[in-house]
């Protein structure tokens, strides 16, 4: 399984039936699985929190660093995808809008180098 060959359909399929053998979908309400997301989300900041710029790019060359790093940010996807997968969000359309509202707030030709919010641009 890679990221050229699986689908995001595939991965919710994964997760549901993984949930389902577990009897966990009682526990995943709207309310507890973003605040999964959210959680999920600190543990991957948590791995990088004080440490210079230097230190976190070696952190993808250091084998046992990669793969703690690659599972919380699973665990952050795991959770994006159960909220997709029980609430019907076609995640692939729900992204091309978001970039296509984004390209809007963020003009090429204002926004190209610049890391301002777009309301300074």
């Amino acid at each position: 399984m890679s990221d050229k060959k699986t689908t995001i359909e595939e991965l919710k399929g994964m997760v549901k039936k993984f949930n389902k053998e577990r009897d966990w979908d009682q526990f995943h309400t709207p309310k507890d699985m973003a605040m999964a997301i959210a959680a999920e989300a600190a543990e991957v900041v948590e791995i990088f929190l004080y440490k210079t710029n230097s230190e976190t790019e070696d952190f993808f060359k250091d084998g046992r660093k990669r793969v703690e790093i690659e599972d919380e940010l699973s665990d952050v996807f795991w959770a994006v995808l159960m909220m997709c997968e029980k609430y019907d969000i076609d995640l692939s359309d729900a992204l091309k809008e978001k970039m296509r509202k984004s390209s809007i707030k963020y003009p090429i030709e204002k926004a190209r180098g610049s890391n301002k919010k777009y309301t300074e641009l």
